[in-house]
């Protein structure tokens, strides 16, 4: 390439798109910042659940979708003892939560709410400690609501968050996305035009990735929104262990 031409930036940052359901979307999103612990600052991460039925039908207004289906009960089974082994290969402690009625809108567009005030990262954190840590029901409004007030939210704002329009409008946006990206399950990467799925392709994903952001970082950013010019000392190595499993 002539010296003269402009260096290679991301166009689009990488995208990951994540589930509070998910026992391996759970997984997933812990080995890839165990290995990769930069990841929040240069990954845009994007909710991605099984939309209600008012959800659903502002997807249709705007001609989006949504490509996931229901498992069968065969997969359900083999699910439940996939995951027993992945988590005691990872050494993460797991208890297998009942939902009961759940409606994943509240946690998910809590998790929006949690974003906007700046903390999405601690809401994670307490909402997945719940439910894979604890078995707890994370759409029950006062297991969320404990669960919010515990890591410092106010309880009464993050349970309002499935009601607000705003917010369910930014929700039917991420789900779009996800129609837009092809996404069919979770955790789903995709970096340029490379596309990963399940828990074991982080590594597949990282050998991406890595490798786009180094060049995204040989000239300084010309806007706030471009990769920063420090990245590359913030990238560094990772762990390249196989993650296994399968999301």
């Amino acid at each position: 390439m002539n010296d003269t031409q402009p260096k290679k930036r991301l166009k689009r940052p990488p995208r990951l798109y994540f589930n509070l359901r998910s026992p391996f979307s759970w997984m997933g999103l812990r080995q890839l910042e165990e290995r990769f612990p930069q990841a929040p600052d240069v990954i845009e991460y994007y909710p991605y659940w099984d939309p209600d039925e008012k959800t659903v039908a502002a997807l249709e207004e705007r001609d989006s979708g949504f490509h996931y289906t229901q498992m069968s009960k065969a997969k359900h089974l083999y699910i439940l003892q996939d995951t027993k082994r992945l988590s005691a290969r990872f050494g993460y402690t797991m208890a297998w939560p009942i939902d009961i009625d759940p409606w994943w809108e509240r946690p998910h567009l809590a998790w929006l709410k949690a974003r906007h005030l700046g903390r999405e990262r601690e809401f994670y954190t307490a909402v997945t400690a719940a439910r894979w840590e604890r078995g707890e029901n994370i759409c029950d409004a006062e297991v969320l609501r404990r669960v919010a007030e515990s890591a410092g939210f106010d309880g009464d704002e993050m349970l309002a968050a499935a009601d607000d329009p705003e917010l369910r409008a930014e929700g039917v946006d991420a789900l779009a996305a996800a129609y837009d990206d092809d996404v069919f399950g979770i955790p789903y990467f995709k970096v340029g035009r490379h596309r990963f799925w399940g828990l074991d392709r982080v590594d597949a994903f990282l050998d991406e990735l890595i490798p786009a952001l180094e060049k995204a970082a040989e000239s300084a950013p010309a806007t706030p929104q471009e990769v920063p010019a420090d990245l590359l000392n913030r990238v560094g190595a990772y762990d390249s262990d196989s993650a296994g499993g399968c999301g």
